[in-house]
């Protein structure tokens, strides 16, 4: 995750705003950069890898100036250079971004068309390019954010300086967290309190859609709606862990609410918006070569290697075996020539993962490494290293990880398939726009938290819960069991749908919650006729659909919820969302230790 810090002050600020990064390390970045305004000029320095190139460059120039923002960056849209580092600048206005932009593709074509020249690849700068034509045009900096950010799509989080105005410092969030700070006579921008946790412990979050306007003299917060509001001023504590939870009652709501970011961040990096392209790392191997493929790993990351085996075989008719990691070496798989393994692990430790892939290394197999992690062994081992992006993960109970692998598997996949002379380049530019629009269906997932927590109450008294899913939702029910298990500590299975009918519909009554996870589409009428066995004989359904299919069969049922209509390539992300919210309101329901379950380690290093 890319961070960012701000700072107005009546001191100089480049020496602050580095160290600011410097807490922000732990989010991985492979670019840094930071900029000032001094005697009416934008001064910028920027930096490829670690901030001691950073360092460097502010000592070897120095920086002077009272307001300044910066920047560590993960390469996502567009290569860990210095021309894509952050912050991006026009003469007018500089800004620091989080997130992603989903139409920047025809903003910056009608940008181009008015004359506007791009010294980036990135998706950022054309909100540079938007602000600076209004400031141009003798627009006030307010009044020019205001009318830029109804024209951004996507999650963001943004910090802004103007050359003509040193004395303020506009902030705004959508999808991406951001923080005010306030001090004695300075005021201060984060992506989290972390980054701010020297210069104060005076902190207010803003909610979806806010902007802030910061001077030295605090802050004056809007909503998306452009109304002035306040924001509660918290003290944010001493420790990491506190400040790093941030606003959120624990740390695996908090990393739920990350998904649209991170998963949007991930996808960045494997996303050619301009060219309509999915991309890769370059592996040591050509693709076209791959005759099968067998997918290994534990836990939250052999479901989202299962939903990858629909994909995998769908669009790259490719075959596919997938193994739970600690199964793998001891049924003496046959392992054929051209075959690639495909590892999927959090931290990319799992001891059981490991030893998987290098068994399948010494019998000749490629592999790949979708990893949280890519210092971690198993990257380093791997022949194709494929990052997440999901940054750290501190909830032992996998939330944000598990969506993020899915961004990358699905790019695997589709990369897989116009490798073989699968995917035409209509159907990629397809598969492109799709992912494109998983952050923002997350984002607008994330709304249904409140109604999923009112009907929490029904499950958490519950000894026994079914889940049930049909094609990639089948993998959505393990997953949706597994998490209710973890936290809440209710015996909760998941079966494919059609699978009820062959014994587990012995085990319904009034007392079994039934949790259905159909979206409309090609199965679900097939998935809802099985729902109507549960409901012929007693059974408490949840429904978790969209609109459409809510009102086609949530008649009936105990609960529904709802979620955004979204093509079926992005349903097991966006509908992981409401089986994870489910698992944490319930678990809280019941008063569990939510992020530090019983008996359970986020990685486990032990086969």
């Amino acid at each position: 995750m890319c961070g960012i810090v701000g700072i107005i002050s009546n001191e100089d600020v480049a020496d602050r705003l580095v160290d600011g990064l410097k807490r922000l390390e732990y989010r991985g970045y492979d670019s840094a950069g930071v900029c000032t305004i001094h005697d009416g000029v934008l001064e910028r320095r920027r930096a490829e890898g670690k901030l001691a190139n950073l360092v460097r460059e502010v000592h070897g120039e120095p920086l002077p100036g009272h307001v300044g923002i910066a920047h560590t960056r993960w390469a996502t849209h567009g290569a860990p250079t210095t021309s894509n580092a952050h912050p991006h600048a026009t003469k007018e206005v500089a800004l620091v971004h989080n997130g992603i932009i989903e139409n920047f593709k025809a903003l910056r074509e009608e940008l181009q068309g008015r004359g506007r020249h791009f010294d980036s690849e990135t998706d950022t700068e054309v909100v540079a390019h938007l602000v600076s034509e209004k400031v141009e045009g003798g627009m006030s900096p307010a009044d020019a954010v205001k009318e830029v950010l109804p024209r951004l799509h996507g999650a963001f989080a943004l910090a802004i300086l103007f050359r003509q105005h040193p004395d303020m410092l506009i902030g705004a969030r959508l999808g991406s967290p951001l923080v005010v700070g306030y001090g004695d006579g300075e005021t201060y921008l984060g992506s989290d309190a972390l980054a701010l946790a020297p210069l104060t412990q005076k902190i207010s979050y803003l909610e979806e859609g806010d902007w802030v306007i910061a001077t030295r003299d605090g802050a004056e917060i809007f909503d998306k709606d452009n109304n002035p509001v306040e924001r509660p001023i918290t003290i944010s504590g001493v420790t990491g862990a506190l400040i790093d939870k941030g606003n959120h009652r624990h740390f695996m709501q908090k990393e739920i609410y990350e998904q649209p970011i991170v998963v949007a961040q991930t996808l960045r990096s494997y996303l050619q918006r301009l060219e309509d392209r999915v991309t890769l790392p370059v592996p040591n191997f050509d693709l076209d070569t791959i005759s099968r493929v067998t997918i290994v790993a534990c836990g939250t990351s052999f479901y989202a290697g299962m939903v990858a085996k629909y994909w995998f075989e769908q669009f790259a008719r490719v075959p596919v075996d997938i193994d739970v990691a600690s199964e793998f070496r001891y049924r003496a798989p046959v392992m054929e020539d051209g075959g690639l393994m495909i590892v999927i692990s959090q931290s990319g430790e799992t001891a059981d993962t490991l030893a998987a892939l290098r068994h399948a290394k010494e019998e000749g197999q490629k592999i790949a490494a979708v990893v949280n992690v890519p210092t971690s062994t198993m990257a380093r081992e791997a022949d194709l290293l494929l990052p997440t992006h999901a940054g750290p993960e501190i909830g032992v109970a996998s939330t944000k990880a598990f969506t993020c692998q899915l961004a990358v598997l699905a790019a695997l996949a589709a990369n897989l398939a116009r490798a073989k002379g699968k995917l035409s380049p209509a159907e990629e530019k397809a598969v492109v726009k799709h992912l494109a629009e998983a952050p923002a269906a997350l984002n607008a997932a994330l709304a249904y938290d409140e109604s999923i927590e009112a009907m929490a109450g029904t499950i958490a008294g519950a000894r026994d819960v079914l889940y049930l899913g049909r094609g990639t939702d089948y993998p959505l029910a393990l997953e949706g069991a597994l998490k209710l298990k973890e936290i809440s500590y209710i015996h909760a299975e998941g079966y494919a749908a059609g699978e009820m009918k062959h014994g587990p519909i012995a085990l319904i009554d009034e007392n079994v919650p039934v949790i259905v996870i159909a979206p409309s589409g090609p199965l679900f009428e097939k998935t809802v006729s099985n729902m109507q066995e549960v409901q012929a004989r007693g059974g408490k359904v949840v429904l978790i659909s969209d609109y459409d299919g809510i009102q086609a069969a949530g008649d009936g049922c105990l609960a529904t919820i709802t979620m955004p209509k979204v093509h079926p390539l992005i349903a097991p992300l966006v509908y992981a969302v409401p089986v994870q919210l489910l698992a944490y309101h319930v678990a809280v329901a019941k008063g569990t230790d939510v992020d530090q379950p019983r008996n359970l380690a986020k990685s486990v290093t032990v086969e």
